[in-house]
């Protein structure tokens, strides 16, 4: 299983080294989803506008980087399946974005909170 699970507030700071194998993990999921979502994009290039796998590649990877198509559709299917890939790539990288800062955001959270329950504790 990819994903655990932060510890509580109430938990003592995750150590350093298991910390790195947490973002590590993350980082992992996150090329896991752009390979998946590339090899969506090229099939649906091959499929609908009849594109070699080298231009199908570079046409998913532009989208999916938020550039642009290299190429514009020609066909029907080509330019639907190209919107509807769009809007997917958008998704896709706000959804990483997420996944990637959030063992960064968790940990400087619950640094915070554990500073602030420490000067709570003493009279």
């Amino acid at each position: 299983m990819i994903w655990r699970g932060f510890e509580h507030r109430s938990d003592p700071l995750l150590p350093r080294r298991r910390f790195v194998r947490r973002v590590a993990r993350t980082l992992l999921a996150g090329m896991i989803v752009v390979a998946a979502s590339l090899a969506i994009g090229m099939l649906g290039y091959h499929c609908t506008e009849g594109m070699g796998w080298l231009d199908a590649y570079a046409n998913a990877a532009m989208i999916l980087s938020g550039m642009g198509p290299l190429a514009a559709p020609q066909t029907g299917a080509g330019k639907l399946f190209a919107g509807s890939y769009a809007l997917y790539s958008g998704l896709v990288v706000m959804f990483l974005t997420g996944l990637l800062f959030a063992p960064f955001a968790h940990r400087l959270l619950h640094r915070f909170h554990l500073e602030r329950d420490k000067g709570s504790s003493q009279p």
